[in-house]
């Protein structure tokens, strides 16, 4: 099939920007995590943790083009009349446990900054180097299966689908480092990261609920739209901005009344 026609151009565009939009929760987790390590290798584990789960995510996009039918074959059932039922696969199980994992991971960080220690400094705990970018590369291949079967359902040519995974990589690098000090410049939107990414985990959750056609009590999982998830996202910024501005402003007037 030649690549260059005006189909599979329009396809590539097309899977372009969706793998922006989906990769921007990746992209989130990523820039928090790689805070985790020395300063001096943050930048490197970015750049190399998105290295490395790019390679992997165009392996993993072959493997799901030839055996797709086996992450869709059910591969645990259960049962429990009236209270809860499901059929698992493997595709469901991934983003399952993928979800509960962000969630902690989010939970724990979330809690770690109330824990003010050092005269209310918070107490950054530096990990390995190796550890932290195991996790990158592990969630970025969590997050690469929406978006590989995505792109699967818009075209079944692996090198257009290969060309905007490569794209979507570059202009993540790209915006990974400036996410990063964004974040460290501005350490209260750390906060807004991590409740985002808790709603990712909810998502990814109700995803794989979804997969696996779970029920509690005959009431069947639905899963949480993007639509849904960027609206929550834009009331959170929403909100974030405006209690920000109201705080300085009763800063300002609290030295206001001091200086009279």
């Amino acid at each position: 099939m030649d690549l260059f026609t005006i189909e599979n151009l329009l396809t590539l565009m097309m899977l372009t920007l969706l793998q922006a939009v989906l990769g921007f929760d990746n992209l989130l987790y990523i820039s928090l995590e790689s805070q985790r390590v020395e300063k001096s290798r943050q930048a490197s584990l970015r750049k190399l943790g998105i290295g490395i789960a790019v390679a992997l995510r165009l392996v993993l996009l072959f493997v799901l083009m030839k055996l797709i039918q086996y992450f869709q074959d059910p591969v645990l059932h259960f049962n429990w009349e009236g209270v809860t039922e499901g059929t698992f696969n493997i595709h469901a199980l991934i983003v399952l446990f993928g979800g509960i994992f962000i969630m902690y991971t989010a939970m724990k960080e979330i809690w770690h900054m109330l824990s003010l220690e050092d005269e209310m400094h918070l107490k950054v705990e530096t990990q390995s180097f190796n550890k932290i970018l195991t996790m990158v590369v592990v969630m970025n291949l969590v997050f690469s299966f929406d978006s590989i079967l995505s792109a699967m359902a818009l075209t079944d040519n692996y090198w257009v689908m290969a060309i905007a995974i490569l794209i979507s990589a570059v202009l993540m690098v790209w915006l990974a480092d400036r996410v990063a000090e964004f974040l460290q410049r501005n350490r209260m939107y750390e906060v807004l990261g991590l409740f985002v990414l808790f709603i990712v985990g909810i998502m990814l959750i109700s995803e794989g609920g979804h997969l696996a056609h779970l029920k509690f009590f005959s009431f069947p999982i639905t899963p949480m739209s993007k639509t849904t998830f960027y609206f929550i996202l834009a009331i959170l910024v929403i909100v974030e901005v405006v209690q920000s501005r109201y705080a300085n402003k009763l800063s300002r007037l609290k030295i206001e009344e001091h200086q009279d």
